[in-house]
């Protein structure tokens, strides 16, 4: 018995329907907020699609700082590293991130992580020397 997996679709469109779409076009099937924010950001997003659709042609990596780009269809397989505010976080574009930000995949805040109590934190760790 084989296992059918389920092709992924956005809005009723396959990801290679989508990537036929105009920019403006796919902005259409987005959510108000999102919609929005890609169209007023129009001309930021197609240069960053064609400058990383170039630089992924020849080999090379693409790195950005900017966090708050649309994800669109034509970044679907991409790799791209984003920036943390302290290191690239490599993300790879899938079907299921139209239409979220690059930032939402590049967490800032590293989770925390607690161990015991330090010199001075407890009653009984002030009697201790704190060299």
């Amino acid at each position: 018995m084989e296992l059918k997996r389920k092709e992924f679709t956005y809005r009723g469109q396959t990801v290679e329907e989508l990537k036929k779409l105009d920019v403006r076009e796919f902005a259409k099937h987005l959510p108000s907020r999102q919609r929005r924010n890609l169209l007023r950001q129009f001309q930021k997003i197609e240069d960053f699609v064609k400058r990383a659709g170039g630089k992924i042609a020849k080999g090379k990596s693409v790195k950005t700082h900017q966090r708050d780009i649309i994800i669109v269809p034509e970044m679907v397989d991409m790799k791209i590293g984003v920036y943390t505010g302290k290191a690239f976080e490599q993300v790879l574009i899938t079907g299921e991130m139209l239409g979220h930000r690059l930032g939402e995949f590049a967490l800032t805040r590293s989770r925390i992580k607690h161990s015991k109590a330090g010199v001075g934190a407890t009653k009984g760790s002030k009697a201790k020397s704190k060299k």
